[in-house]
């Protein structure tokens, strides 16, 4: 397919390493750390260019993520502790009730004057649902309970005496106030989601304002956008699109290769192993095949979300020309993970993002990308 490139600069967000163990699942040294302090000083520091943060969610140890913080908690200590960055948490529908997701989001929004944002996860990890005594829907379902959460969640910050009478959730005559901050850049607390499967695409063109997509070459971005885009158009919407990457930058491309292959040789295989048997049966349990991990291999998965297929690895210039790509497709942002946090997000900002923005500003002069 071919696009045009958006006039709008590409925006950056990192995972946030709330979560122990690193980005990677691999016993190569990680400078990072999943406490507060390390990660109040990363948020500030991403300031510098990054727009978005993503504090992650596990409920219960597991594959290497022995220690997790909260991510609803964590991420409105980070929106005190930054003045622009942006925080999203990620929130299991099933877990929590949207009345209640709601409240906590307005309070966050208002004490972050508006920076507060969600990303809903329709989940993979059956056996968190199970020790706590949930119910464990199968793969379409719980993306059909997703939307539902997603309506309920928008409908109540944006309504008075608001009404659903759904399959998941019964809501009556229900007024939240205060409602969380309405600002020329969004109405409400930007809702995110993930997936790969059609139920996730669809669902992302009925109700999402953004889609984030594991690792992708540019053949498999280009897929996701049409997808993507073809829903948000049946049903008169558009939709932001995001890409995870695992970013290596080295000042040359042997030494960002030599770290990669490193990071492979030094997998932890029970844990990588233990994720794969858990995350393959969930992506191969949509109803197409098409699930998130469905095709991963096993060195995808010392990345967790296959951030290592976008290929954001080799030198600065190698980095942003394939970013300036991804962009040139219709990526609107991307999520992006290291392996020595503080280091590597100063030297992004530093090295990295100045070539980027240089780039794009050629773009609209530029035939678009084909692939």
């Amino acid at each position: 397919m071919s696009a045009q490139p958006s006039t709008d600069p590409i925006k950056f967000a990192y995972w946030v390493p709330n979560v122990s163990g690193g980005l990677v699942t691999s016993t190569i040294e990680q400078r990072t750390d999943w406490g507060y302090d390390y990660n109040r000083e990363l948020a500030v520091l991403a300031e510098n260019g990054f727009e978005y943060a993503l504090s992650q969610v596990r409920y219960m140890a597991s594959y290497g993520a022995e220690y997790q913080h909260e991510s609803t908690s964590f991420s409105l200590a980070l929106l005190l502790a930054t003045e622009r960055l942006k925080v999203i948490a990620a929130v299991h529908p099933g877990l929590w009730h949207p009345g209640v997701l709601a409240k906590l989001g307005a309070t966050s929004d208002h004490l972050s004057k508006g920076r507060f944002a969600v990303n809903v996860v329709s989940g993979w990890f059956k056996g968190e649902f199970t020790a706590l005594g949930e119910h464990w829907l199968e793969h379409d379902e719980r993306y059909r309970r997703s939307e539902e959460f997603i309506r309920a969640l928008r409908g109540i910050w944006t309504e008075d005496e608001f009404n659903l009478a759904g399959d998941f959730y019964r809501i009556r005559d229900f007024t939240l106030k205060p409602k969380p901050l309405n600002t020329p850049e969004r109405p409400n607390p930007e809702i995110f989601q993930g997936g790969n499967s059609t139920a996730a695409r669809r669902m992302a063109g009925r109700v999402s304002d953004w889609y984030f997509s594991n690792g992708k070459d540019y053949d498999g971005a280009a897929e996701q956008l049409h997808d993507v885009n073809a829903s948000a158009a049946e049903n008169g919407r558009s939709v932001n699109f995001g890409l995870n990457g695992f970013i290596i930058a080295r000042d040359t491309e042997k030494e960002a290769r030599e770290t990669l292959r490193e990071v492979i040789a030094k997998a932890h295989k029970p844990s990588v192993e233990g994720f794969r048997d858990a995350v393959t049966q969930a992506g191969k349990s949509s109803s197409d095949g098409k699930g998130m991990w469905a095709d991963s291999s096993f060195e995808d998965l010392v990345q967790y979300n296959d951030g290592f297929r976008t290929q954001l690895i080799g030198t600065p210039e190698q980095i942003a020309e394939r970013i300036v790509k991804y962009k040139a497709l219709g990526v609107d942002l991307i999520l992006a993970g290291f392996l020595h946090y503080h280091e590597e997000v100063e030297y992004f900002g530093r090295r990295v993002l100045p070539i980027v923005r240089e780039l794009e500003a050629d773009l609209p002069a530029r035939e678009p990308v084909s692939v």
